[in-house]
């Protein structure tokens, strides 16, 4: 992540990058490691890769999905429809989209709560679509539209 992008998301400490010592003592040593993740393995942060794979199986399951409406016609701006949806209901009740049951992710909180719900997947899933908060994230693989939702996408396996 780039240096410029961090120092205004959470302060300057949020620009280190994993590994990177602020000269205080308090460095991070991998992703997640701030909000109490292992290093790597079940409950790890989810790599950017993974999550970018899987939100583009969630963008053809909803092409699909609209595509049985409209037919013959092309779905057009309802394939959108079909991903706000299924998305919304699928992380607020069980805190994963078919793209991230398929490369084992979960959207999880970070209060601990055991599901995310309808809200707080209704804020992730428009701050995703303008993709600006998806793709600008700090030194923990957050990005802004988990911070404003207070999630985390994690490994599962």
């Amino acid at each position: 992540m780039s240096k410029w992008t961090g120092s205004w998301l959470s302060g300057p400490r949020s620009a280190l990058e994993p590994g990177a010592d602020s000269g205080d003592g308090t460095g991070q040593r991998w992703r997640g490691e701030r909000l109490g993740l292992p290093q790597s393995g079940p409950g790890s942060v989810a790599s950017t890769g993974r999550r970018a794979i899987a939100i583009l199986v969630d963008f053809a399951l909803s092409g699909g999905v609209a595509g049985l409406f409209t037919m013959p016609d092309l779905p057009q701006n309802w394939s959108l429809l079909a991903w706000f949806s299924i998305t919304v209901i699928a992380v607020g009740f069980f805190g994963f989209t078919p793209g991230h049951a398929l490369f084992g992710l979960r959207v999880a909180r970070l209060d601990g709560a055991g599901t995310v719900g309808v809200p707080r997947a209704a804020l992730r899933t428009v701050l995703i679509f303008p993709i600006i908060p998806a793709v600008v994230w700090d030194a923990d693989g957050r990005g802004l539209h988990d911070k404003a939702a207070g999630t985390v996408v994690i490994r599962v396996r």
